[in-house]
């Protein structure tokens, strides 16, 4: 790609040398700052209508809700003033209304910045300019010291031109690869789902199990009581800060991953040791259930199920599956805070085969696991280089390090 003729120092690190005619500024010189208001979620739900409601989060990009008034009209930028994602930058248009925890810039002179570019430029640097205490901010004032480049407007509307052509190829491959890992998740699942209530026998013969969530199994297997093949550990004790401490908010939705070994819980927990089950009986539907290698302390409202003549693998798959979890569900006590009692879970019914189809079950599972997540792995590396080409394509040309102007059409 071409290069512009001439540079000259920005004085910036983020930015680095520009394009000698371009022009180094600050944005409270050219743009007014405005903030959003608070805006519960009663008032969403009250009010609901077809005007968006932006706040500080970034998924769904940042829609909180939608409600029958607006309180910003035209073409904005936004940027979050709060929390982890301070600095975070939106191009906004239409009419909509945003929280106190975001910020907004429109054009002080019409026809001199497009604001799409000013997006583009934010993004790169605002995260530097975040002032990391207890939470982090970026306020207007702080917002209007961050400097910013100006080509001629000419230029950064072909920049625009350039990068919105260029990201949308780069966003639909990303769109495609996530698809194809959540594919692979749900595919995943349910091959787990079939074989711990089927077998990997499709010609055997089946009967009712007579529970509804487990349907027809084979006419081998049995059905069970979970305190039949489990105990209830409930054996309390303090941990020490080296201990392994597991509260629910360290488990991983639905995935049985645990994302964080100490819990910052510091109270008296139920002693687990290496095999063990721990299922979150507070909001059951959140599937929180993991499998132990390791001992420790069960924090909160996960309890400990040490399973006895049976493979604790299977009977880990058989507590995370859709069927055990929704029925576990069902008998939910508490609006706010939904739990099912520790009696409910173990006088459940679940599927029992014989031991050496049992563990013939747990191998096959492990090996499509594994098979899956490599290609899952590769999937979210090659997401990770799209990314990090995107970013690095748009802080090139936005930065002048490449001159795109004979490139748009």
């Amino acid at each position: 790609m071409n290069k512009y003729n001439s540079y000259k120092p920005s004085g910036i690190d983020w930015i680095g040398d520009i394009p000698e005619h371009w022009i180094l500024s600050r944005i409270g010189r050219h743009y007014f700052l405005e903030r959003g208001r608070v805006i519960s979620k009663e008032e969403i739900i009250d009010n609901q209508g077809e005007y968006p409601v932006y706040s500080s989060q970034t998924e769904n990009n940042g829609v909180l809700g939608s409600i029958n008034t607006f309180d910003f009209e035209g073409e904005y930028v936004t940027w979050t003033t709060d929390g982890a994602n301070a600095g975070t930058c939106f191009h906004r248009t239409g009419k909509f209304n945003t929280t106190n925890v975001c910020g907004l810039l429109s054009n002080k002179e019409n026809g001199y910045s497009n604001l799409k570019y000013l997006n583009y430029l934010l993004n790169l640097g605002t995260k530097g300019y975040v002032r990391l205490d207890i939470n982090p901010k970026l306020m207007n004032n702080m917002m209007g010291d961050i400097p910013v480049i100006f080509p001629s407007i000419f230029e950064q509307n072909q920049i625009v031109i350039f990068l919105d052509e260029k990201t949308e190829i780069i966003d639909k491959l990303i769109s495609t690869k996530e698809k194809k890992i959540e594919l692979l998740k749900e595919q995943r699942t349910s091959l787990i789902n079939q074989v711990i209530t089927k077998g990997l026998d499709p010609n055997v013969k089946m009967k009712d199990s007579g529970i509804e969530w487990i349907g027809e199994i084979p006419e081998h297997w049995e059905t069970r009581k979970l305190k039949s093949v489990s105990d209830y550990i409930t054996e309390k004790g303090i941990p020490s800060s080296s201990d392994v401490r597991i509260s629910p908010e360290n488990v991983e939705q639905g995935t049985g991953v645990c994302l964080n070994l100490y819990s910052e819980y510091d109270n008296e927990g139920f002693k687990f040791q290496r095999g063990d089950i721990l299922f979150n009986k507070l909001r059951v539907y959140l599937s929180k259930v993991i499998l132990t290698s390791y001992e420790g302390y069960s924090m909160g409202e996960m309890i400990v199920v040490r399973p006895r003549k049976i493979n604790n693998q299977f009977l880990f798959h058989i507590m995370l599956s859709y069927g055990f979890i929704n029925s576990c569900n069902s008998f939910n006590i508490g609006v706010k805070l939904p739990r099912v009692s520790p009696e409910v879970i173990f006088n459940s019914v679940v599927p029992i085969p014989p031991i050496k189809e049992q563990n013939r079950i747990v191998e096959i599972i492990n090996e499509n696991f594994q098979e899956t997540s490599n290609i899952i792995s590769l999937e979210k590396r090659k997401i990770d280089l799209l990314k990090e080409y995107r970013q690095s394509l748009i802080s090139e040309v936005v930065t002048g390090k490449i001159d795109v102007r004979t490139n748009v059409n």
